[in-house]
């Protein structure tokens, strides 16, 4: 007697293959890039902790859930003798009215489709997700992108505070993301006039020089925002966009617009972590 249950077998692998074996790979992708020390590349080094726990933990559950036999989840219930009775009955019944039947009939046919159908979109996502990080070596976001996504306002969650704080003195820790909120944001400028500022960054064309430029990331790289200061110099020599540079100079209030007026531009190699946060 042929085994009516492998098609039914072969329909629940391939959902679990899709869902619950690419969640497994994007997991193991994730906890990979942290041990070779490239999570930082795609986000916030804060929320490294965090998306680390969580894969491993959503490794172990999708290891674990390869534990239950394909199709014990589709035989759930259906071993209660009265209740198969009783839904027998109930079917019979159907069969005997032609729209309750119909009814039932489209009533299981959904019950089965849309846990289906969320399996495969989830497993499809999460493909293209692994297939990107595999096949794509982790490299930091382009100059080009960087320069399409500016604005020209300062990055987001930086401003008021931020020029307070700069008005102190306090910036030894200020880098491009905080000085280009300043530039941007500071209604007094004639007050940074004379800062010495070291920083380093990438060459973005600007009008009367170049602009430094880093990009900032809030939580990981979808949300990656381009802050840059203007360099006021005449000779940029051959720096091109997209080189990294350290600028050493002097803020200068230029008619209410604040440059940095470089002593030193030196050439660099990308820095291992090329964002500010």
């Amino acid at each position: 007697m042929p085994d009516t249950r492998a098609p039914a077998l072969r329909a629940i692998a391939g959902p679990r293959l899709l869902g619950v074996g690419l969640a497994a790979a994007l997991s193991a992708v994730t906890i990979a890039l942290w041990l070779t020390g490239d999570l930082g590349l795609y986000i916030n080094p804060a929320s490294t902790g965090f998306a680390v726990t969580m894969a491993i933990i959503a490794l172990v559950g999708c290891t674990a859930s390869f534990a239950l036999p394909l199709g014990a989840e589709a035989d759930h219930g259906h071993d209660h003798g009265h209740d198969h009775g009783d839904e027998a009955d109930r079917g019979h019944h159907h069969h005997d009215d032609p729209a309750t039947g119909s009814a039932a009939a489209r009533h299981h046919h959904d019950r089965r489709f849309w846990p289906v159908a969320a399996s495969v979109t989830g497993g499809v996502l999460a493909t293209g997700v692994v297939a990107a990080i595999v096949l794509t070596p982790p490299a930091t976001l382009s100059a080009e992108l960087a320069m399409q996504r500016d604005t020209g306002t300062p990055p987001l969650f930086q401003g008021a505070d931020t020029v307070a704080l700069a008005a102190t003195g306090d910036t030894a820790s200020f880098g491009v993301g905080e000085w280009a909120s300043v530039f941007a944001t500071a209604t007094n400028p004639e007050a940074f006039d004379g800062d010495e500022v070291t920083l380093t960054g990438f060459v973005t064309p600007a009008d009367g020089g170049f602009a430094l430029t880093r990009l900032v990331i809030t939580h990981c790289v979808i949300d990656a925002q381009p802050a840059s200061v203007a360099i006021a110099t005449a000779d940029a020599g051959d720096l091109g966009t997209g080189q990294w540079v350290t600028v050493t100079g002097t803020i200068r209030d230029d008619d209410g617009a604040l440059a940095v007026h470089p002593t030193a531009i030196d050439t660099v190699d990308q820095p291992k972590d090329p964002y500010e946060y």
